[in-house]
């Protein structure tokens, strides 16, 4: 059972990963600046150039958390406790950390397709394919408890990082959003780790929602900076990473729900529509012309409905907050192990 020590070193390495995200991203801001790196905030009226690819900050925090991690692993306890797993997770997020930076920084130069980038982010599922992380008994439709032996870290571990991965991708596009869900998903699997006693596993997830948080103190409305691929594709990499190691792949997809969604409004446009909203006289967002093509379009369209106004972009994003709450409470109650 996890002990009092635990707790503090849990929130001593969270509040490291805090820490270096908020000095690092300040840091980045200015590079960004400084080298061209930004881009539009496309529901804003004036289109402001902000810094992209900002991922790179909480990459990078997250990853010297981690470090601070294994060194009191190794030093300080004297142990070798799931270094295996520690590395595995922490190499799969420097990957899909480097495939988003390149496509951020590469991505519209050459061209990349909406289809060719799915088969990017399949790197990031080796590190724990090859140390066969998890549990290959699963709960599949007809069959029941079924051991997929070999076929789990060669095709049910692929499957999970690289959906993960390019879902969370999905919905994005509103300051603050991405960090936030992010912080929701993968606080609450770092308490089910905890409560289970996967304390290490704990101690990842609650350094990358560290990590999150300094970064949402600069991405949040007005933002100064943009997640990008970096981000969304590291984070949701890593909510798989954790529901892999942790055996807790049936809470992930509870909390998954809302990228579900919007993988099947994303398929009426064939993957073209973006998720914006239109910015209107009122400083809020009005729908988009077209087909309802994003959970975030539902959000807009049924707000002046219910309150006879536009939403504000903030508002937008505590919704769909909110709903991810109402997930994770209702996970922890439906999923008992």
């Amino acid at each position: 059972m996890p002990t009092d020590s635990d707790m503090l070193f849990l929130v001593a390495i969270s509040a490291c990963a805090l820490l270096a995200t908020l000095v690092l991203a300040k840091f980045w801001i200015r590079v960004a600046r400084k080298i061209g790196l930004e881009g539009k905030d496309m529901n804003k009226a004036d289109k402001r150039l902000v810094p992209e690819a900002g991922g790179i900050a909480f990459i990078a925090g997250f990853s010297l958390a981690v470090m601070a991690f294994i060194f009191s692993i190794t030093f300080v306890f004297k142990g070798d406790g799931n270094l295996l797993e520690i590395f595995a997770a922490l190499t799969a997020m420097l990957l899909a950390g480097f495939i988003g930076f390149t496509d951020d920084i590469l991505g519209w130069k050459i061209g990349l397709r909406k289809w060719q980038k799915p088969l990017l982010t399949i790197p990031i599922a080796i590190p724990l394919a090859v140390i066969n992380a998890g549990d290959s008994f699963m709960e599949l439709p007809f069959l029941g408890n079924t051991n997929l032996g070999i076929l789990y870290p060669l095709l049910a571990i692929p499957i999970g990082i690289v959906g993960a991965a390019n879902g969370f991708n999905m919905l994005a596009g509103y300051n603050g959003l991405e960090a936030a869900l992010g912080i929701v998903i993968i606080s609450a699997l770092g308490y089910k780790a905890y409560a289970t006693g996967f304390v290490w596993l704990a101690i990842l997830a609650f350094a990358a929602a560290g990590a999150l948080l300094g970064f949402l103190f600069y991405n949040r409305y007005p933002a100064r900076v943009f997640p990008g691929d970096t981000l969304t594709y590291s984070v949701g990499a890593f909510i798989a990473v954790l529901a892999i190691l942790g055996n807790m792949q049936k809470i992930a997809i509870i909390l998954f729900l809302p990228f579900f969604a919007e993988l099947l409004l994303k398929m009426r446009s064939r993957f073209r529509a973006e998720n914006f909203g239109t910015p209107a006289k009122d400083g809020g967002l009005g729908m988009p012309q077209g087909k309802v093509s994003s959970v975030t379009h539902i959000i807009l369209k049924l707000f002046p409905r219910l309150f006879g106004r536009n939403a504000k972009e903030y508002e937008v994003v505590g919704v769909l907050v909110i709903a991810e709450l109402v997930l994770v409470t209702l996970a922890m109650f439906v999923v008992q192990s």
